[in-house]
């Protein structure tokens, strides 16, 4: 059914970009042809990957043109919504014109030279956004620092600090140097404890597995924890944690590990990726599990996966959650959309007392495209809520 529907809206986008563009361009018949089937070979690149991927085949080739599928996929995304939407303006007008009585003939050919004039605008405008957008997701993320307030901290961990990366999807798109590049900022930051809250990777062990070798550098003092996402399950989830562990992270599968600073304590808890039953039903996520052991009185801080999981971890007085998932939306105008189902997109939230950070993705999805919404590794540092 995913891949169903997928492809319809591929080829609806696609469709209707060709259709509103091709025409215009003054083809021969035979450079028409040609035009419709490289549009719609397009279409099958951003799919034709997946399904390959999920037959177990991977290699460099498939890659790229993973890479060329994704690439285009943003620039045929972004001239639908374009074109749509000038088409539905212009229609609009057309309409209330009608409304109006006017005695002005129209110059037919004034009004095609015009509505050429404004798809070609549109494209352009298109592609320019395409580009700006693959140099944004393709130079890295930035250091987003964020000050968390607690009021139950102990005076032990004032200014701990948290490097959080979320959505890093190393795998056809994302490989060594941009990992590697992660790393390096992370190591300069010099944190604390480094949380890694889900969807590393797009792929196999077998495949990736040098790939994210960098990261068994990326070390802390009070340590490295993992917790699934959504993407750990569709690409094997059972040897990611082998792997994640040989890394040297601690993976938190709904449980917790206590942290200790100059006689002082707080709760690091980890739940599992918040559809992961539907794929591994042991794994079902349960934040009560995850903090059954912990004392009342100590400061807990839950990794999630997906913001959602702020309902049920605020049900058992957790302080502070940190997800990722939503990438921010990744581009504009997917902004929008991203916030109809995630009420806590990007940034940091209070959630009837229960601090919430949602990390934008320090990689990206599908598209390499960031318009609007960057790339981040977030810095936070734990602080002392004065309670009047």
């Amino acid at each position: 059914m995913f891949f169903i529907v997928a492809l319809g809206v591929l080829w609806l986008m696609h469709g209707y970009v060709a259709w509103r563009i091709i025409p215009t361009l003054g083809f021969s018949s035979s450079q028409t042809i040609l035009a419709y089937t490289t549009v719609f070979i397009l279409s099958l690149l951003p799919i034709l990957p997946i399904v390959l991927r999920m037959s177990g085949n991977e290699s460099k080739l498939i890659d790229k043109f993973s890479f060329l599928g994704y690439t285009s996929l943003g620039f045929f995304t972004l001239s639908f919504i374009f074109l749509f939407t000038k088409d539905f303006i212009i229609q609009f007008i057309s309409i209330f014109s009608n409304l109006v009585d006017t005695e002005q003939p129209i110059d037919n050919s004034k009004r095609d030279f015009i509505k050429k004039s404004i798809s070609i605008s549109m494209i352009t405008l298109a592609g320019s956004a395409t580009v700006y957008g693959f140099y944004s997701a393709r130079k890295g993320p930035f250091i987003i620092k964020h000050d968390i307030y607690l009021k139950n901290l102990p005076d032990a961990f004032e200014s701990f600090s948290i490097a959080q990366i979320s959505d890093l999807h190393v795998g056809p798109t994302i490989k060594r140097p941009y990992v590697e590049d992660v790393l390096e900022k992370i190591s300069r930051l010099n944190p604390d404890l480094i949380a890694v809250t889900g969807d590393l990777v797009d792929g196999s062990v077998k495949y990736l597995k040098s790939e994210l070798q960098p990261l068994k550098d990326m070390i802390a003092p009070y340590g490295t924890f993992f917790v699934t996402g959504n993407h750990e399950y569709y690409s094997g989830v059972d040897l990611w944690l082998d792997e994640t562990d040989r890394l040297g992270m601690k993976n938190l599968i709904n449980s917790n590990e206590l942290i200790s600073r100059s006689g002082d304590q707080i709760a690091i808890a980890g739940i599992t990726d918040l559809k992961a039953h539907q794929i591994k039903p042991a794994h079902k996520s349960d934040p009560g599990l995850a903090l059954r052991s912990v004392p009342d009185n100590i400061t807990k801080i839950v990794l999630a996966h997906q913001p959602n999981s702020i309902h049920s971890v605020h049900e058992i007085g957790a302080d502070l959650q940190l997800s990722g998932h939503t990438h921010g939306g990744q581009f504009w105008p997917f902004t929008y959309l991203t916030k109809l189902v995630n009420p806590y997109i990007a940034g940091f939230y209070d959630h009837y007392g229960t601090q919430i950070y949602v990390n934008r993705g320090t990689g990206y999805w599908g598209p390499p495209l960031r318009i609007g919404v960057p790339a981040e590794i977030t810095l936070i540092r734990l602080k002392k809520k004065e309670v009047l």
